[in-house]
């Protein structure tokens, strides 16, 4: 339960030290880096943080505060983490360390999806192998490619897990990758959600052959025939549909047809109708769409990440990755602190003071911290002639 006090206490639960505490001890705990000219990885960490906190580039952070490294000092150490499967192991168990309580060992709805930043240029042999193809967007079809598995659950809501997707990595590939690193936490999927994006005969074959529960709309298809056939009628109904393809082959799905009626939504008017293939969801058709909405907390975690996500215009793979991945990690230790700091034990559940600590609010503690140790920049001063 989300909820405002009338009275405050007079005694701090949580300080922006120890907000900043926590962060650095985590990325300590779980990233080791090796430092040189008289500097720590603290020092480089807490760096990072103030970047990310002000949704900053490194080389303007860098100028703005007193005894720091330099722009190309703090990217010499960045360059150290050379391996992407490295990193990305070490990043996931930073972010698997800092979860609320009652999410290990439990049975939860989870949601998998790709989150796609755009790419311009012509890649590098090193760039080349994470530069994934899709439909145009933002003025590209190149991207790079993260997965993330993410679990629903009220005022706990947190990515599990993110992955560097290979350009020549296959949907079923990235979704066995991500559901292993579910194991570690002994977390059981209830039901799995997936964009239309999985839509495809390996992935249904795949999911149903580990017979998950699992939620997924259908692409409409044809002009007569295909999914688009079964838009007919006037009530939600169920079938089964054989779902074709050219290279593997066909796999028969269980589909349900949901109609509804747009009533002017966008100015349209009429039957609405909308696919979904499902398997072992015992959901009645006209709550299937609601209940697919609680999926959408997993797209919101991607715009939430960028109020954290570092700057930069570098197409380093390993950089890149480590700046999103450090933005999950941060929206996690969000909710780690909102359940364990701000949020009191009361009679009919856990009461968490969300408004007293909002992210902006725990993006300005970091800043503020890190600018008691390394302090901003006040004054300019010219070179002398």
């Amino acid at each position: 339960m989300t909820s405002y006090p009338l009275s405050l206490s007079s005694t701090p639960a949580l300080t922006d030290e120890a907000t900043l505490e926590t962060a650095l001890d985590c990325l300590l705990e779980h990233l080791p880096i090796e430092m040189e000219g008289g500097y720590t990885p603290s020092d480089l960490f807490a760096i990072l943080l103030r970047a990310a906190s002000r949704n900053d580039s490194i080389e303007h952070t860098s100028q703005r505060l007193e005894g720091v490294p330099s722009g190309n000092g703090i990217r010499y150490h960045l360059d150290k983490l050379d391996d992407i499967a490295t990193v990305e192991r070490q990043l996931n168990g930073a972010m698997q360390s800092r979860i609320p309580a009652k999410i290990c060992k439990g049975k939860h709805r989870i949601a998998i999806d790709l989150h796609l930043i755009p790419y311009y240029g012509t890649p590098t042999d090193a760039e080349a192998p994470y530069i994934y193809r899709s439909q145009a967007k933002a003025g590209t079809t190149t991207f790079f490619a993260y997965a993330t598995v993410y679990v629903i659950c009220r005022n706990k809501r947190v990515t599990l897990a993110i992955h560097a997707v290979h350009r020549q990595e296959t949907l079923v590939a990235t979704i066995t990758y991500l559901l292993a690193m579910l194991h570690p936490l002994k977390v059981r999927v209830k039901r799995l959600y997936l964009d239309r994006g999985f839509y495809s005969v390996p992935v249904i074959r795949w999911l149903k052959a580990l017979n998950l529960p699992f939620l997924m709309p259908a692409v409409i298809r044809g002009k007569t025939g295909g999914t688009r056939q079964l838009l007919v009628g006037r009530t939600s109904y169920a079938t089964p549909y054989t779902l074709n393809s050219p290279h593997y082959g066909s796999v028969i799905c269980q589909m349900r047809v949901v109609c509804n009626y747009y009533k002017g939504f966008k100015g349209k008017h009429g039957i609405q109708y909308t696919l979904y293939v499902v398997h072992r969801v015992k959901v009645a058709l006209h709550q299937l769409h609601r209940h697919y909405k609680d999926r959408f907390g997993i797209e919101t975690s991607y715009r939430i990440k960028n109020h954290c996500r570092i700057r930069t215009t570098t197409k380093n793979p390993v950089t890149r990755f480590l700046f999103v991945a450090l933005a999950f990690l941060l929206v996690n230790l969000w909710v780690y602190l909102l359940w364990h700091f701000v949020s009191q034990t009361q009679r009919g559940g856990r009461v968490v003071y969300r408004a007293l600590f909002s992210l902006k609010t725990m993006l300005e503690f970091l800043c503020h911290a890190v600018e008691r140790h390394f302090p901003p920049i006040t004054a300019i001063y010219l070179p002398t002639p």
